[in-house]
């Protein structure tokens, strides 16, 4: 047995669960970023392009997290390109991330009613106009929620980072129960964690869909 007190294996948590949440923002705001490239690709109607992006969203939405994490892992060598468990994770996850707000998003812009294109096109709005102007405000109000609702999924999917040997929340809390042999308290506190850092945000999420609901 080991002097870890309940205090000191808290307190190791809580500076795992940083890089958890840091893992998570970046797969976030990275795969916002390539989702939202992927859809201004989409909307040039290139039958090429298209193709390669359900492609693309297939594959990531159709194979396992896990199994990205280790393609990128032990892949990305085996092609020359040396990477640690950060940069796997990083890339892995913000693939992943991109792929789902990918369709999100393109369901929301495809949600706005036709009768906004017409009203656009009877002002003299061309299609990029429109889509700035017209489709994309009424479509943020309709992807605000769900994609605040998938941000609680990139935050659990960051946990199987463990596997590649990313010391986050899950994996610290693997190597503390090594040391203190006290399996239910380690991994108590972990999912303690994982839920205060979720449970905000799914609140936050069925908030607004109440509120838009009401709205709309």
């Amino acid at each position: 047995m080991s002097d870890f007190t309940t205090l000191d294996i808290f307190q190791n948590l809580l500076l795992a669960a940083r890089w958890t949440i840091l893992l998570s923002l970046i797969a976030f705001v990275g795969g916002g970023i390539v989702a939202g490239i992927l859809i201004l690709l989409r909307m040039t109607k290139n039958s090429i392009l298209s193709a390669f992006i359900r492609i693309y969203v297939e594959i990531f939405q159709g194979t396992p997290l896990l199994m990205q994490l280790f393609l990128a892992f032990f892949g990305l060598p085996l092609l020359g390109i040396e990477v640690g468990p950060w940069t796997a994770a990083s890339l892995a996850l913000t693939l992943f991330t991109s792929a789902y707000l990918c369709e999100i998003w393109s369901g929301c812009l495809n949600s706005v009613p036709k009768g906004q294109w017409e009203a656009a096109k009877t002002l003299g709005l061309n299609y990029y106009q429109s889509m700035v102007h017209v489709i994309i405000p009424q479509s943020i109000r309709v992807a605000t929620a769900p994609t605040i609702g998938f941000s609680v999924q990139v935050v659990k999917g960051t946990a199987l980072a463990s596997i590649i040997g990313f010391v986050e929340l899950t994996k610290a809390g693997t190597m503390l129960n090594n040391v203190t042999f006290e399996p239910f308290k380690v991994f108590a506190m972990v999912a303690i964690l994982y839920f205060v850092i979720c449970y905000p945000l799914t609140r936050y999420s069925k908030y607004l869909e109440r509120k838009l609901n009401v709205s709309s």
